[in-house]
């Protein structure tokens, strides 16, 4: 389960979200650009909803306790460089 849950509404964006599994949780604090926002979405999903999709991108790629505590989410691309290309995908997931 992730959840996803937005501390700070100025820009950058900041959340507190929260990976939950059988084997427990990790915690992590992520920052967004109003802008960076804008162009992973096109404004059609929450930021929330963007976050917890770079999240499933993620887990798809490492376990949680190997995601940063703490980041900027420009920084996904820089560990996979698909991230903005593969996002829209894990957008139209439910």
């Amino acid at each position: 389960m992730i959840e996803v849950r937005c501390i700070g509404d100025h820009d950058p964006l900041e959340f507190k979200v929260v990976v939950r599994d059988g084997e427990g949780e990790s915690r992590h604090h992520v920052t967004m650009a109003r802008k960076t926002y804008e162009q992973l979405t096109a404004g059609k999903d929450t930021p929330e909803r963007c976050l917890e999709a770079a999240f499933r991108f993620l887990l798809d790629r490492e376990p949680k306790e190997s995601i940063l505590e703490r980041f900027d989410v420009t920084v996904i691309s820089r560990y996979f460089p698909e991230f903005e290309q593969e996002l829209p995908r894990y957008l139209s997931q439910s």
